[in-house]
């Protein structure tokens, strides 16, 4: 499991829920991605297929597509390559030395 997506999860989880968080952001804009978003990201940062994220979430295809596309949007990022280095780069920046 990738730290960074799961300590933005965490911190969009208590801002939803009316909670300042106590985290730093996630380098990456991580931190502005849905919880569902964040999910869908990390798995296709792993290789996942729209197919494959959809059955490991319990989601249609579409609704992964749906979400894929806001996250390129909101991270300014045009394809799943630049996805995964995005994702690999926020994890690396919280993992320990």
């Amino acid at each position: 499991c990738g730290a960074a997506v799961w300590a933005a999860q965490t911190a969009a989880e208590l801002r939803a829920t009316g909670e300042a968080p106590d985290l730093h952001e996630p380098p990456g804009g991580l931190g502005e991605l849905t919880p569902q978003q964040l999910r869908i990201a990390r798995c296709v940062a792993e290789g996942a297929t729209n197919r494959e994220v959809a059955r490991r979430l319990s989601v249609s295809p579409r609704t992964v597509d749906h979400h894929l596309r806001n996250v390129f949007a909101r991270l300014g990022v045009r394809s799943r390559t630049e996805l995964a280095r995005l994702v690999d780069r926020a994890e690396r920046a919280v993992a320990p030395s």
